[in-house]
Formats: structure tokens, C-alpha cells, sequence
């Protein structure tokens, strides 16, 4: 157990039985226990394997390269249409944790040997991307928000044309930009 970790467990109240069985399950398996965007992370050499992270109706461990996991039990979930590697097994009690122990060892373990043969997740080229009218105008009109927004990573970039191409109604888009231009402008994501 790493330190640097506890206080993920002990801030959260309403997940903490089922995040703390999930910890002893994950750390049986001689994994590496870091902190990494602002959640418990598991690696193996310095790879990273698994993560534990919680929500408002669930808590969940996400396997980094889960879609080259065998699913036996149909229980790994894509958690959005646009996560191409990574997939969950969610939990709503604790139950469900004591009763799929095994099983979720085995994927642990199936994880690792996936990291140990070097496999890589074959993604799928992103096309590229359109944006709203609204956020076009102000990247052709302000030289120094489209250089900020080309100097952003590719997936930083996709995360906020899917949040600015989400919005049903201009007026929203509009919102939606003005509120981001001073975070692209740092050179921040939308979740920095």
C-alpha cells in the first residue's frame, strides 16, 4: 500500500467498503500501488494495468487495455462510445465485490500477462474533427487561441470538440466556448 494513496479512501464515504475490498483484491496481485490522476492506479513495470475511481452510481476498476481482455463473464463495460481501449467492471455494493473476487483476480492476472506479451491496443484513426461554427469563428479571428488549440494534445482537442458539437442549440455553444477559451489558452484540457 502506498502512502500517497490512503487518503483516496478514506475521503470517500459513500463507495469506501467497496473502493477498500477492491484495493486488497488489486494489491494481491503484487501490482504497484501509485496515485495518478487523482486516483488509486495499479502498474506493472512501470505500465499501468488497472485503476480504481468511483462515481455517483458506481465505483469501478478500469483496465487500461481492457478490450484485449477475454470477457468470459460479459461483465467489462465501454464507458463511452469514444473510449476505445480502456473498459470497467462496476460495482454497486459490496456484494458484488465478494461474490466476482475470483473472477476479477483472473482478469487482473489476465491483465498483467497482456502488459508482460507487449500487446498494444490497435486504435482507430480519429477522423478530423469539425467544429461548431461558433468555436471556428473565434480560432479564425484570435491567431493566439488556435495556436494554443493546435498546441494541445489530440485528445485534449477531441474532448472539447465533443463537448462544444454536444450542445443542441447555439446559444449553448456559444456559452460553451467562452467558457473554454481561457482554459485553451493556458494550454489546459477540459478536465486540467
Amino acid at each position: 500500500m502506498n502512502p500517497k494513496v490512503d487518503f483516496y479512501f478514506s475521503k470517500e464515504k459513500k463507495w469506501q467498503e467497496e473502493i477498500e475490498r477492491l484495493r486488497v483484491i488489486v494489491l494481491s496481485s503484487g501490482l504497484t500501488e501509485e496515485l495518478k490522476w487523482g486516483c488509486p492506479c495499479y502498474t506493472y513495470q512501470n505500465s499501468n494495468i488497472v485503476l480504481i475511481h468511483v462515481f455517483k452510481e458506481y465505483c469501478a476498476l478500469l483496465f487500461f487495455k481492457g478490450t484485449l481482455l477475454n470477457d468470459p463473464n460479459g461483465i467489462l463495460v465501454q464507458q463511452t462510445k469514444n473510449v476505445q481501449s480502456a473498459r470497467q467492471i462496476r460495482f454497486t455494493n459490496a456484494l458484488q465485490i465478494v461474490e466476482q473476487e475470483a473472477a476479477l483476480k483472473s482478469y487482473i492476472h489476465q491483465a498483467i500477462e497482456v502488459e508482460k506479451a507487449g500487446l498494444k491496443v490497435d486504435f482507430k484513426e480519429h477522423t478530423e474533427l469539425v467544429f461548431p461554427a461558433e468555436f471556428q469563428q473565434k480560432l479564425d479571428h484570435i491567431p493566439a487561441l488556435k495556436t494554443a488549440f493546435e498546441a494541445l494534445t489530440p485528445g485534449r482537442q477531441r474532448g472539447y470538440h465533443l463537448y462544444f458539437t454536444s450542445a443542441k442549440q447555439s446559444k449553448t455553444r456559444e456559452a460553451r466556448v467562452e467558457k473554454c477559451m481561457p482554459l485553451i489558452l493556458n494550454g489546459k484540457g477540459l478536465d486540467d
